[in-house]
């Protein structure tokens, strides 16, 4: 692949294409500028043909641009039209382009189902953590319709290798500062094959400003899984870059089509990834869950991208992929409660929240959680639960917990208070709670405890899967 240095700010007449009155060098300008982009992503090799036969080299000019027109989605002229020239000026990706969600030349693909990956350094941009959760992020948006699992390594070498880099960064490829080329990535394999450089000329961000981090990446792991460009501009692997909402974001079906059709859909009630490299099943004995709540009268299981729910009174275990069921809710909820009588369930990210209601997802959604009262110093919640009889909301965070009024709709007074110390028995973290019958359930690592919140006392103990048909 070659990169395309995006400098020229180029200003065209409203004829459509570039006319005969301009100035000879910047009308030069704006051709060399045009062979460069089509030779770098259309093939286009002037050099090839000699100078004399200028015809020659007119017609395959204009070929050339009626095939990048017709692939980018634009009206076929055959000329440097305005809206041509925009196209090339647009920031976008590194790979050449191809059509219809085709995979690269020779059809690469790894040859295994569980691959790693490492960010080898971070830009100043952002925060360590939020370039961490932008590129699990965007690994997940593969993970969530392929049978494909990810992990993420601290040292050694990886199946994809991330890195910030600009202008020459050692693979015959440099950057162009900023603007231009955003990133570029090579097809599976050995050695470099696999790997993802992003441009640090650029700013990266994590809104709608600058470039964003998370669907760029989206992009490229696309092309470190063998997808080539499409030609769908409702495509993440539309060659140009384009802004929308992270949180509401979602692979096309042209993308999902494209990577299935390399390593196939995902796997009914397939194992859970583990950190450590293994596998887990929901009845692995040191199955630990993210968040549980009730919803109706089934209770709810999360767990990275997955979900279960089950009703106590029958054997049957129901599970699937959270996407299935809210394509835009992100995966990895963290906590989640129910008000029944409202007929509402809170699911917790990080410092966001969302809320659905008769299982839709409501609009307006996600809402920060320093809405709710929280100290800035509050970034995400550990588990909730939501006790109807006093109608109060516990959110635990680290060793405390807080104790929310959904009536008045305020943070109670003299809180954050010690989970140890108020909850006999229970802590000193939690990893996820839910309410039934006057009873709290508290899922700490592998166990769940059962607790009678009015002698407030632990009842009885068991696994965290238990009651799941393990």
């Amino acid at each position: 692949m070659k990169f395309l240095l995006l400098i020229l700010v180029l200003q065209v007449t409203a004829s459509g294409s570039v006319p005969l009155t301009r100035d000879a060098k910047a009308e030069e300008n704006e051709v060399t500028f045009a062979q460069r982009y089509l030779g770098t992503f259309y093939d286009l090799h002037m050099e090839d043909i000699p100078k004399t036969k200028m015809g020659v080299h007119e017609n395959l000019m204009e070929n050339k641009i009626q095939e990048m027109q017709q692939f980018l989605g634009l009206r076929v002229t055959g000329q440097l039209d305005p809206p041509t020239l925009a196209m090339m000026h647009t920031p976008r990706c590194g790979v050449p382009d191809v059509g219809d969600f085709r995979t690269m030349p020779g059809r690469p693909v790894w040859r295994k189902h569980y691959i790693t990956y490492r960010i080898k350094n971070y830009t100043p941009d952002l925060a360590q953590v939020d370039v961490d959760y932008a590129i699990h992020k965007a690994f997940q948006a593969w993970s969530d319709v392929t049978p494909l699992k990810f992990r993420k390594i601290n040292a050694g070498e990886a199946d994809i290798m991330i890195s910030f880099s600009r202008g020459a960064h050692g693979d015959f490829y440099p950057f162009d500062g900023r603007g231009g080329i955003l990133a570029h990535a090579f097809a599976p394999g050995a050695g470099i094959g696999g790997d993802t450089h992003f441009d640090e000329d650029e700013t990266w961000t994590k809104s709608y400003r600058g470039t964003n981090l998370f669907l760029v990446a989206v992009h490229e792991i696309g092309h470190s899984l063998g997808l080539d460009h499409s030609h769908d501009r409702a495509a993440i692997m539309f060659p140009t870059y384009s802004y929308t909402d992270p949180n509401t974001f979602h692979l096309s079906p042209d993308d999902i089509r494209g990577i299935q059709s390399l390593y196939g859909g995902p796997e009914q009630h397939q194992p859970l990834p583990d950190p450590n490299g293994g596998d887990l099943s929901i009845c692995d004995p040191n199955m630990r869950f993210d968040a549980v709540t009730t919803i109706g009268n089934q209770v709810f299981f999360f767990k990275d991208r997955y979900l279960w729910w089950k009703d106590p009174k029958t054997p049957k275990v129901n599970g699937g992929l959270i996407s299935k069921l809210w394509p835009t809710l992100p995966s990895g909820i963290q906590a989640a409660y129910e008000i029944e009588a409202r007929k509402v369930v809170f699911l917790f990210k990080d410092d966001k929240y969302w809320l659905i209601n008769d299982l839709r997802l409501q609009p307006n959604y996600p809402k920060s959680i320093h809405s709710l009262g929280f100290p800035d110093s509050v970034k995400r919640i550990d588990a909730a639960v939501f006790n109807p009889l006093y109608y109060k909301t516990y959110f635990f965070v680290d060793n405390w917990y807080w104790r929310y009024d959904e009536r008045r709709q305020v943070m109670d007074p003299d809180y954050p208070k010690w989970i140890t110390r108020n909850f006999i028995g229970i802590g000193p973290k939690i990893d996820a709670a839910y309410y039934s019958q006057r009873h709290f359930y508290f899922f700490q690592g592998s166990q769940k405890l059962e607790y009678n919140s009015q002698v407030r006392r632990v009842t009885k103990r068991m696994k965290s899967n238990s009651g799941l048909g393990c």
